[in-house]
């Protein structure tokens, strides 16, 4: 039986729900393609269906930030999802911070397993630094999905070099996440 994974491509196209901007580049374009090449990889392996939450470029999901995020999370549900990633660029004020990290409902858990396997093979694949797995309880698309969720924060769009190596190599994350997922399910 097929393991079944929805991937959560963080942000809308347009507003409601728009995602962080830096460097040129918008959040919600470098998640889409990133989702898009992992949806990509889970299928051509054979043992994984997919289902994204934004499966067009235009996909708009909600009318309010709450209703974007409940309807992720119903998506996920509602099909019996084994897995629930959510991918996202950070931001921050200070230009210098980077790397990667990912974000679980609680530490220890499967999630928090699952991440460890993307956070480590992310950064094998990309060069940036590892900022860690971090338990974040109170992020909705963690704390009311059904099944293990992570929220992959890819790098920093507010760092010029991370922001460039997301917007222009989207493969390789999505080839880091995937690689995390078949490490964890022992099928790498």
């Amino acid at each position: 039986m097929a393991i079944k994974i929805y991937i959560d491509q963080g942000h809308n196209p347009t507003a409601p729900n728009t995602g962080a901007e830096g460097n040129g580049y918008r959040e919600q374009d470098i998640t889409y393609e990133v989702g898009i090449r992992l949806a990509e990889l889970l299928r051509q392996n054979g043992n994984f269906e997919v289902r994204l939450s934004r499966p067009t470029r235009t996909t708009k999901l909600g009318t309010s930030n709450a209703s974007s995020l409940r309807e992720r999370v119903d998506g996920a549900n509602s099909w019996g999802a084994d897995y629930f990633v959510s991918i996202h660029t950070n931001a921050s004020t200070q230009s210098s911070a980077n790397g990667t990290e990912v974000l679980v409902y609680r530490i220890p858990s499967a999630a928090s397993n699952l991440a460890e396997d993307i956070l480590r093979e992310v950064t094998e694949i990309t060069g940036l630094k590892s900022r860690g797995v971090k338990a974040r309880p109170g992020l909705y698309v963690l704390r009311k999905t059904n099944m293990p969720a992570v929220l992959v924060e890819l790098g920093f769009i507010s760092n010029p070099s991370d922001a460039n190596l997301m917007a222009n190599n989207p493969s390789l994350f999505a080839q880091g996440i995937y690689r995390g997922i078949l490490d964890y399910l022992s099928l790498s």
